[in-house]
């Protein structure tokens, strides 16, 4: 019985120390509308578990400039896709392409930049590359 019991008790150790593979819901980005705009990079934050690229720029021309969070996936993956933490520097002029969130707030999911001074083109699939079991 008692071989029993610590077996038991070691299966629900070791099962209970995998990571969880669920993930928070996309469902506050609206990926049907895609919004795009000239922003200059205030901030590149090259974190886990999302990067955020915040920018500075107006949606509508002649309204104020504001300020805007765009969420990508996490820094292995941008690795994985040539990225790195200096693919942003504050004072770069882009275009943005971004999927807006649903409740207007100033954010979305970050789809693709242009960077004006170089031409490059960064672009990044939020959904698909927090699909688990990517290599």
């Amino acid at each position: 019985m008692r071989l029993r019991l610590l077996l038991v008790s070691m299966t629900l150790a070791v099962g209970s120390s995998v990571p969880a593979l669920a993930h928070h819901s996309f469902a506050m980005f609206d990926f049907n509308k895609t919004v795009t705009f000239k922003a200059t990079v205030k901030e590149f934050r090259w974190t886990n578990p999302h990067v955020i690229l915040l920018v500075e720029g107006s949606v509508q021309p002649g309204t104020p400039p504001e300020v805007w969070s765009m969420e990508l996936t996490s820094p292995g993956n941008l690795t994985r896709g040539g990225w790195t933490r200096h693919s942003f520097k504050p004072g770069d002029a882009i275009e943005l392409q971004f999927n807006p969130l649903r409740d207007g707030k100033h954010g979305g999911a970050f789809k693709e930049a242009k960077v004006l001074a170089t031409g490059e083109v960064l672009s990044s699939n939020l959904r698909d590359l927090e699909k688990p079991g990517l290599k």
